[in-house]
């Protein structure tokens, strides 16, 4: 989820109030230190049955044995809130609808939109949908994040000290919130936007221009009055997680080759999901040994288990795959009774529920959660008689994100591996496999809705009661695949329906450039793969659309002599978007102006920002490759050439501001770098305490090393890295940035950013003998005598 966006709003709120203390001795780096959590020695806490070994490795990475299961969940919550307890209250008050709490006033929209999300289903099925023991495995981790608390109550990290803010204990319930899980699901914000566009420039331009895949010509819902379509009905939502949408920058890489194809004989599984990139990061790694459980990877901190890694026999990974899993219903309200709208000709009475949202600096607030037959009312228009309600995914049992991984972390084959992919319903993910015996397989795996009339691309009308799902798809009907013949599978968010598909998952996938790269170098036939190669194959940078936009260029004619070098600098470069390229930092900048110059002509100006975030780099490309009238008229070879020149023109000068006017001093890096600001780094003071320095990066949003984000910063991408070996675990590597540690003054709050920024790996050690000849900090957890 887009957690950035929420914790800079937090800040104003928190480092601006009057009763902050960052002028209080002694001086912040020491008081920082002062708190860090023990990390060996021995602890006694109230809760274990037996004693515990927590062994961290010299990457810090938690090694928990357990002698039962109950230990083994209530050391991880225990361990994971020593390192992340500031970001595990964050999210948690995200989740629950908290935030007005330590924010004010500014947060009640937000906090009400999440109480909207909440479950209200039946809880027996809610738990047994993850795993038979799912709810005392939560339970137990819960106890454990607050053992933690109540421990820290008098030595909090920094964070809470300098915002005046306390951790509320845990219930099991915070492992339930569905915010997160709603942030990974599609479609809403484009059937919104889609209805806007039509209503303004007609369905035939927005069919053109906003592409769906397969393709499908928007059809307008019998009853839906696109006026009833505006910019205030999502404005909670976006309020409280940022924009909603499956964007080029986003998505994840990964395949998996059988034993014919690397150098083990045994089959290596490699891994990097692309999510925001945090200070403190995403992603928590840790190793759960107990009764049942020998399972290493990653998952988020707030979660037991882990949700990629791999067990003694099977190892596995994800991207997210893009099954529409949201839709919008336009609900018609009764004029005399706001809170009644029509379903089949009656007047239903919408379920109402009274809430207190408490709010910092003055009396709680009394919210009304409505709620139709089909979800949430996320906003209401009383003048226009409409409430809009949003039916998605999360209102089934077991759609927490990521929590089914409780069975798959324990799958000992294929057959269990799919068994367990039949509980896993958010967020849709392509999960490869890969186990000892030398099998691998991949299934699309979600919660996927049956639309039997309709497309879900617009928003539709709720009285009809003509469009609602029909149930959802079952496992053995999703896309998936079993020991292909071609010996390897990979995924990297594209559409991945195979030819013969004939189902409908969704409209909206990621450019298939990063998936066209890594299917070409599998693909190749040069030698056996092995751990080596497949680190350099996650840190490519060869650009699929340089390519092609490079011979499109060679072929223009009538490039005015000031151009030329730059014509040239672009047509003699390898289309490898390194950190040290000067043509890679033109190409970004050229890439950047493209649409405009071919489409902007075709569309009223007050609409062209809407259209242009949409407008795939893959549209551009085939339009510039085939020169259509459509775009350039007439003498559409001679307007397309001015089009590219045009915009290689206003890229030179752009480059020229930002890296000089000496072309053979520009670098790609010099411009796309990684942030790492730390949430409440507001003062010069406290940027020097939190924040890092921000590396440089090659690569961009199409590259197997995806990089992409704004103003070609890197924002999104992989924090988390796995390289798997079936023939030796112990070969496996890893990465995660800036460390395990979201305390500032740890050791491993910032130790695993030079592996990162260098592209280079730690070893993910597995057996007891390794991780005890490389244990840093050796921690006993005791039974409170």
């Amino acid at each position: 989820m887009n957690r950035v966006i929420f914790l800079f709003a937090l800040v104003v709120g928190l480092i601006h109030s009057p009763v902050n203390t960052l002028a209080q001795a002694p001086d912040l780096r020491t008081r920082a230190q002062n708190v860090l959590a023990q990390l060996s020695g021995s602890l006694q806490l109230r809760g274990l049955q037996k004693s515990v070994k927590v062994l961290r490795d010299e990457w810090g990475i938690a090694h928990i044995y357990a002698e039962t299961q109950d230990d083994l969940f209530f050391a991880q919550g225990f361990v994971a809130a020593q390192d992340r307890l500031w970001q595990l209250d964050l999210w948690r008050r995200t989740g629950e609808g908290k935030l007005a709490e330590i924010l004010g006033p500014s947060a009640i929209e937000r906090d009400k939109f999440a109480r909207l999300l909440r479950y209200r289903g039946d809880m027996k099925k809610e738990y047994e949908s993850y795993a038979p023991d799912a709810k005392s495995i939560i339970a137990a981790f819960v106890r454990g994040v607050n053992a933690n608390i109540e421990m820290s109550r008098n030595r909090l990290p920094i964070e809470f000290q300098l915002t005046n803010t306390q951790p509320e204990l845990w219930t099991p319930e915070v492992c339930l919130t569905r915010m997160a899980g709603y942030v990974m699901t599609r479609n809403i914000s484009t059937e919104v936007l889609r209805a806007q566009l039509v209503k303004a420039v007609g369905k035939d331009l927005v069919d053109e221009l906003i592409e769906t895949d397969p393709p499908r010509k928007i059809e307008i819902p019998n009853g839906l009055d696109l006026a009833d379509i505006n910019d205030q009905i999502l404005k909670a939502a976006t309020a409280a997680s940022g924009t909603v949408s499956f964007k080029q920058n986003e998505g994840s890489n990964n395949w998996v080759v059988d034993g014919t194809m690397s150098a083990t004989g045994k089959p290596l599984l490699a891994n990097d999901p692309h999510r925001t990139i945090a200070l403190p990061s995403l992603r928590y790694l840790v190793h759960l040994v107990g009764p049942g459980w020998n399972v290493i990877g990653a998952g988020e901190p707030a979660l037991p288990g882990v949700a990629a890694g791999h067990n003694e026999r099977v190892g596995f990974g994800f991207t997210i795959v893009g099954i529409d899993q949201q839709d919008l219903y336009v609900e018609e309200t009764n004029p005399a009774n706001p809170n009644e709208y029509k379903y089949k000709g009656k007047w239903l009475k919408m379920r109402v529920e009274r809430e207190q949202i408490k709010v910092k600096g003055q009396a709680p607030v009394t919210v009304d959660l409505k709620f139709t037959n089909h979800g949430p009312v996320i906003y209401e228009d009383q003048t226009r008689h409409r409430a809009y309600a949003l039916r998605w995914v999360g209102q089934e049992p077991g759609t927490a994100g990521y929590l089914a991984s409780l069975s798959l972390n324990r799958a000992q084959n294929w057959k269990e591996f799919y068994k367990a992919l039949d509980r896993w319903k958010v967020p849709s993910e392509n999960l490869i496999y890969a186990d000892v015996d030398g099998n691998i397989g991949w299934v699309a795996a979600g919660l996927t809705p049956i639309r039997k009339n309709w497309s879900g691309l617009l928003p539709v009308p709720g009285a009809s009661g003509k469009y609602e799902w029909q149930g959802f798809r079952s496992i053995k009907d999703l896309p998936q695949a079993y020991n292909p013949a071609k010996h390897y599978v990979a995924t990297a968010n594209h559409n991945i329906m195979p030819k013969d598909y004939k189902l409908e998952l969704g409209y909206e996938w990621a450019a298939p450039f990063r998936f066209r790269r890594i299917d070409e170098l599998l693909s190749a036939g040069k030698g056996k793969f092995t751990i080596s190669d497949f680190e350099r194959l996650q840190h490519d940078e060869t650009s699929m659309p340089a390519r092609e936009l490079i011979r499109v260029l060679q072929e223009v004619t009538g490039v005015p002599p000031d151009l030329q070098p730059y014509v040239e600098m672009l047509t003699k470069w390898d289309a490898v978007m390194s950190k040290d390229s000067a043509a890679a930092a033109l190409f970004a900048m050229w890439s950047n102006k493209l649409s405009a110059q071919i489409f902007k002509p075709h569309v009223p100006e007050k609409y062209w920002s809407q259209f242009a975030s949409r407008i795939s780099l893959l549209k551009t490309i085939e339009t510039l490759k085939y020169a259509s009238p459509r775009w350039f008229g007439d003498s559409s070879r001679a307007v397309r050439d001015r089009a590219i020149l045009n915009a290689l023109d206003e890229a030179v000068t752009e480059a020229k501001r930002r890296l000089g006017t000496d072309p053979s001093q520009w670098r790609w890096g010099a411009v796309h770098q990684t942030p790492f600001a730390h949430a409440l780094s507001m003062t010069n003071e406290l940027k020097a305490l939190f924040d890092l320095p921000a590396p440089e990066r090659g690569g961009d949003a199409n590259t197997p090393n995806a990089t992409g984000g704004a103003n070609y910063k890197q924002t999104a991408g992989a924090s988390f890295r796995e390289i798997l070996d079936l023939s030796n675990w112990d070969n496996s590597v890893g990465t995660n940035v800036p460390g395990q540690s979201g305390q500032v003054g740890s050791p491993h709050y910032r130790d695993l950013m030079p592996l990162w920024a260098n592209g280079q790996y730690f070893p993910l050690l597995y057996s007891r003998e390794k991780i005890e000849a490389n244990a840093k900090h050796k921690l006993v957890l005791e039974p409170m005598k």
